[in-house]
């Protein structure tokens, strides 16, 4: 069983309707990760005590906020105005919950995500969301680094990219903080 420590903090990233293997259709792992942050975000709407934040990647139209985005294997995706750029209807946003727009991997980079986690007395960060290896990785990275406890669960995060990859991201994270990486089932035994 997980406790929940006093001042705790849910996140989900970019749960959204992007998918950059959508092409492949909605396959068997993206279904389950799915099934896992509504479970999750269930979970900590009955709890009714820990605040949580969605955090959105989104794109201006004109493309100019990618940067270096795009010299990689990124193709052009969450622009504003696509449906892509849209949260997850089964975990978006209701009201009482709090929302951070992001351009780049981590969720801290370039936005007010500390502030709001300062002005919560956040200490510990409950994460979900996509895509593993890189926006969460990027994000758990950047919380250890502002000396915020993490904990990821390790099965409402996904990604397209090899169970490989993914396995390797969450293995960093747990280097880094001992404990980090926890089981959905854990927050219902």
């Amino acid at each position: 069983m997980i406790t929940i420590p006093e001042h705790s903090v849910y996140i989900l990233i970019d749960v959204q309707n992007s998918d950059p293997a959508k092409s492949r259709g909605l396959t068997p792992q993206r279904q389950a990760y799915l099934n896992n942050v509504e479970r999750v975000t269930e979970y900590f709407r009955t709890r009714g005590d820990v605040p949580i934040v969605h955090i959105r990647e989104i794109h201006r139209k004109d493309l100019i906020d990618f940067g270096r985005e795009l010299d990689g294997a990124e193709n052009i995706h969450c622009v504003e105005g696509n449906p892509e750029a849209t949260y997850y209807e089964p975990t978006a946003p209701i009201e009482g919950e709090y929302t951070v727009d992001k351009r780049r991997y981590s969720a801290f980079f370039g936005t007010d995500l500390e502030i709001l986690l300062r002005g919560l007395k956040a200490e510990h960060l409950f994460l979900v969301g996509g895509m593993t290896d890189i926006c969460v990785h990027y994000t758990a990275v950047d919380a250890h680094q502002y000396n915020y406890h993490v904990h990821v669960f390790k099965e409402a995060v996904g990604t397209p990219s090899s169970d490989e990859v993914a396995q390797a991201a969450l293995d960093n994270i747990e280097y880094f903080q001992t404990g980090s990486i926890i089981s959905v089932e854990d927050l219902f035994n």
